[in-house]
């Protein structure tokens, strides 16, 4: 019997991964209203205003996005706009997202996704990685081929 991981799991292109921010992440109420921690990550909703916070936010060393369920595609077009204001630290992905939409994720500008275990458990890492050639796959080059 294969132990199964008690933490959330962190998946980018070379599979998964324990959660190596040390700092955690708070929330952008919290960090706007002075809460301190130089090194934190910020927690976005999709509905939080990007550009109300725009400095606030370029100067985060991280910035986890949550997702609400696999079919709220909101926080898809933050990280997009995240990384067209210029946002250059790392941006992941909160739990709620499958295996099918990595691809996409990384496509939008995030660097990783954060996944239960009871996910993982349900789909294992060689679901994850099968998407992690994102950049050739995507719907133009397979139009322009």
């Amino acid at each position: 019997m294969t132990d199964q991981p008690t933490a959330n799991q962190i998946v980018t292109d070379a599979g998964f991964a324990p959660d190596d921010f040390a700092t955690g992440f708070l929330a952008l109420e919290g960090v706007s209203a002075g809460a301190g921690c130089d090194d934190c990550g910020i927690d976005l909703s999709p509905s939080d205003d990007v550009n109300a916070h725009r400095e606030l936010l370029l100067r985060a060393k991280a910035i986890r996005i949550s997702f609400g369920s696999f079919a709220d595609g909101r926080g898809f077009t933050t990280a997009r706009q995240l990384r067209l204001m210029g946002f250059t630290g790392r941006l992941r992905a909160g739990a709620g997202l499958i295996a099918d939409q990595y691809a996409m994720a990384r496509r939008a500008g995030f660097d990783e996704v954060e996944i239960t275990p009871a996910l993982a458990a349900r789909q294992p890492e060689e679901q994850w990685l099968f998407r992690a050639d994102w950049q050739a796959y995507d719907h133009q080059s397979r139009l322009r081929g």
